[in-house]
């Protein structure tokens, strides 16, 4: 039995001599398409319908399928899941059901589990999926599926964070907001990746401070450097700024940084001992 596959956003048009379920095909042929295995399948769009990734699905610049887990079920009941084997709390999502619902997906797209003890999801993941494609996320539940089927697959395990989820879902729209907005015309400025967080032009710096009008607020103003019309020293704030907050917030991705050439002198300023105070920002002044 196959499920009843959901597609979201703009359908492509094709003369048919049989009825067919509108939902059940992707918006644009050759579109990065993301396909998610979930017992959810109303979970989604979700976030993903909203803001720049939701007018991109509608515009088609990506495809989202839903494929419910459930229909491949067991018996009467569509069972998915069974007790551990050797014991233990919990269920786990059956092999033979999993199977079924990753061939209704087809073989045309890396597979991933979205499981905490996967690999973590980093931005060089992100643009490498990007340029694919598409992928076809598990969305897990209980106590997680059948180590055959994802060896079968040769599937992917990818983790958000080192902490746990009821389910895979929230993590999945993750994955996909994370790597849709990397595509192409999603981002009306596509500029702007380069001075984000964990970007390649960036370094692997985390993103310095951002500040907007008003100039003063709440006895706070934005730091002199950014008014002063001055594009090179505020490139060098920038730059410094960034650095610092990657050492005191990011030692792990500062190490990785460090391994560049360094000036000792401006090491030991950024490590916040000898300079006014851990606060990056400048005192407030008086209006």
């Amino acid at each position: 039995m196959t499920g009843a596959a959901k597609s979201h956003g703009r359908l492509s048009i094709r003369a048919s001599r049989q009825p067919r379920d509108l939902m059940a095909e992707p918006q644009v042929r050759g579109a990065w398409t993301a396909q998610v295995v979930t017992l959810f399948p109303e979970a989604f769009p979700g976030v993903l319908g909203l803001s720049l990734t939701g007018r991109a699905l509608a515009e088609g610049l990506w495809n989202l399928r839903s494929i419910d887990l459930r229909p491949f079920g067991i018996g009467k009941h569509r069972n998915v899941d069974d007790t551990p084997a050797g014991g233990g709390a919990g269920m786990v999502i059956r092999a033979d059901v999993m199977d079924a619902a990753l061939r209704e997906a087809g073989a045309d797209l890396p597979v991933i589990y979205l499981s905490p003890r996967g690999r973590p999801f980093t931005q060089a993941r992100a643009r490498e999926l990007a340029q694919g494609p598409g992928m076809t996320l598990i969305c897990g539940r209980f106590e997680g599926v059948d180590q055959r089927v994802l060896d079968a697959h040769g599937v992917e395990e990818i983790s958000i964070g080192d902490y746990v989820l009821t389910g895979g879902e929230l993590a999945a729209q993750v994955l996909i907001d994370a790597t849709v907005r990397l595509i192409p015309r999603v981002l009306g400025n596509q500029a702007s990746l380069a001075e984000e967080s964990f970007s390649p032009d960036h370094g692997g710096l985390l993103e310095h401070p951002q500040y907007t009008k008003p100039a003063l607020w709440e006895g706070r103003a934005i730091p002199d450097v950014l008014l002063s019309g001055n594009h090179a020293a505020i490139a060098n704030w920038r730059h410094d700024m960034a650095e610092r907050l990657t050492k005191e917030r990011r030692p792990d991705l500062w190490r990785a940084y460090g391994q560049a050439p360094m000036d000792p002198a401006k090491d030991r300023q950024l490590s916040g001992a000898s300079d006014q105070s851990r606060d990056y920002r400048e005192q407030p002044k008086e209006p």
